[in-house]
């Protein structure tokens, strides 16, 4: 059975991609956990890292590589249906277009930080991983997917923040809203780390695969294997 084949592959994909849709949309929450304050959304959005780290671990770069653009158009579908659905007048019997707006609706100046952060991050993550594994010959999945995400997250929280808030918010509160996402966000994955261990050994053996990226092209945007 290829990767490309396995249900459990589409399983893994599915999940991925309703983490970062989901995601997106309750991200315009902030809510305070212990002394962080932060999107609700990072309640989840770390689990597309781990689902990530997953993918990349037993099914290579090549494949997380599809997955991710796939996440990135889902979400465009997502944006594009959220602001037509905006766009079109409100009967005059729903009073709640203001709140659509509030909620649902996101700047370009948003929209673009979010996408850009997550392509970065998410390719990073994959291409940390995926050399890390070549180097440490498969050993210590610990140390890849720590590491991975460490530099992931962390140029994920620098972009989403800095493009989205430079000009607009003083240089201090941009750097601990930076901090305090990729600390939230990497401690959530050091926290996951027994579950992302199980996933993956149940993973390779039923699939039967192990993938090591030893001849693989890392260009985001390469088509070819």
């Amino acid at each position: 059975m290829t990767a490309r084949q396995s249900p459990w592959l589409m399983i893994i994909a599915a999940l991925f991609v309703t983490l970062l849709i989901t995601s997106n949309i309750i991200a315009v929450k902030i809510g305070v956990i212990g002394p962080l304050t932060v999107p609700v959304a990072i309640v989840i959005f770390p689990l597309s890292y781990l689902f990530g780290d997953v993918l990349t671990e037993v099914y290579g770069y090549s494949t997380t590589r599809r997955i991710i653009w796939l996440g990135f158009a889902c979400n465009v579908i997502a944006v594009i249906a959220i602001s037509v659905g905006g766009a079109i007048p409100a009967s005059s019997y729903w009073k709640d277009q203001q709140a659509y707006n509030a909620i649902l609706g996101a700047t370009p100046r948003v929209l673009g930080a979010s996408f850009a952060a997550y392509l970065v991050g998410e390719f990073v993550n994959s291409f940390v991983l995926a050399k890390l594994k070549i180097a440490t010959q498969g050993r210590w999945l610990w140390t890849r997917t720590i590491s991975s995400t460490l530099v992931g997250q962390g140029l994920d929280s620098a972009i989403f923040v800095t493009l989205a808030f430079v000009g607009t918010l003083p240089s201090p509160v941009i750097v601990a809203a930076i901090l305090s996402q990729w600390i939230a966000k990497s401690a959530y994955e050091i926290i996951a780390t027994p579950v992302t261990y199980l996933v993956v050994s149940v993973l390779k053996r039923a699939e039967g695969i192990d993938t090591f990226d030893y001849s693989t092209n890392f260009s985001p945007l390469a088509l070819a294997e």
